[in-house]
């Protein structure tokens, strides 16, 4: 066998084990509020970290990330973040306490919209939900990439009115910008579904999560709505997660720690509802812009024949294996 064969056989097994275990998603946060807003993310224990935990995201801006395979944990966005003399961080909302812009794993302090996620690892389902439960900051909403494929509930999730103006004045915090849940203000175990209320037969929606469930009724709003709240989708794919998706709230701060990025280009999505898919650049991967576009074959560049090279498929480039496979495409070729 020769040396080629030897390395195209390589370059197979590789490929197939590639397919077999899947690829990791890409989260595009989009933000349509009027101001900026600080994503935090934080990994499920025993998940791999999603790098960065926690950047900037000005107003009419979008940034891709991406999530390790088989990555499961929460996101959601900080608002009002400022910078004291010494360099700490501090928010309004959603703050996660690590005194910057990455939050290192810490959570939310309430209250906060969070996006939840447990993304397959090879596969299986995803499933994701916008959760309620820790309290409202800001409208989020949830969209898979691509159309439903077997999955009845691969739509989009979230939550797309602002509950602050409608917030009850016993759970309105922060002058407004954020909405309390009934547990977190009352700490009662009717609404924390703790102790004798521990179970979905006991514990039952109360009128404080029906109002955020009549405002928002494909976001979880109490700790058992998982049969209306919980969406799943064929794994493998992309998600956009929108801040503001019908750009009506007002976030107090459009200043603040960090950087700025490129302005997306295209329609504002809908309401949940219906999956439409958000507009996702061409350029380059700066780590600010959205990561997509065609990719040319680096082995073809070799030989200096770029133009009719194919493509690889997407998934191959965003696998960690990509450089291996180039790697023995092009011994084969030389």
């Amino acid at each position: 066998m020769g040396i080629a064969t030897r390395v195209c056989f390589v370059v197979l097994v590789l490929i197939c084990t590639f397919l077999r275990e899947g690829r990791a998603a890409t989260f595009t946060f989009v933000n349509r509020c009027t101001g900026t807003v600080w994503p935090g993310i934080q990994s499920n224990a025993g998940s791999s970290r999603m790098d960065p935990t926690g950047f900037v995201l000005p107003p009419g801006t979008s940034r891709a990330v991406q999530a390790p395979s088989g990555w499961s944990g929460r996101a959601w966005a900080r608002t009002g973040c400022v910078q004291d003399a010494t360099g700490k961080v501090v928010c309004a909302t959603g703050d996660c306490g690590s005194g910057s812009l990455e939050c290192n794993g810490q959570n939310a302090a309430t209250p906060a919209t969070l996006a939840e996620f447990t993304l397959a690892a090879g596969g299986g389902d995803d499933f994701y939900d916008v959760s309620l439960v820790d309290g409202y900051n800001l409208p989020i909403l949830v969209e898979p990439a691509g159309g439903a494929t077997g999955a009845t509930t691969c739509a989009a999730a979230g939550c797309s009115a602002d509950l602050n103006e409608r917030c009850p004045a016993e759970l309105r915090t922060e002058g407004g910008a954020g909405c309390r849940s009934a547990c977190d203000a009352f700490g009662k175990p009717e609404y924390c579904c703790s102790g004798a209320y521990a179970n979905p037969s006991t514990c039952r929606p109360t009128a404080y999560s029906q109002l955020f469930k009549s405002a928002c009724p494909k976001s979880y709003s109490y700790a058992y709505d998982d049969p209306t709240s919980t969406f799943t989708c064929a794994g493998g794919r992309d998600y956009t997660i929108t801040f503001c998706p019908v750009a009506t709230p007002s976030v107090k701060s459009s200043s603040g720690p960090g950087a700025t990025t490129a302005a997306p280009t295209g329609p504002t999505p809908t309401l949940p509802g219906a999956t439409p898919q958000m507009p996702r650049s061409a350029g380059g991967q700066d780590g600010q812009g959205v990561m997509l576009g065609d990719n040319s074959w680096l082995a073809s560049l070799a030989t200096g024949d770029a133009s009719s090279a194919p493509s690889l498929p997407p998934a191959l480039w965003a696998s960690p294996l990509a450089p291996l496979l180039l790697g023995g495409l092009l011994v084969v070729v030389l």
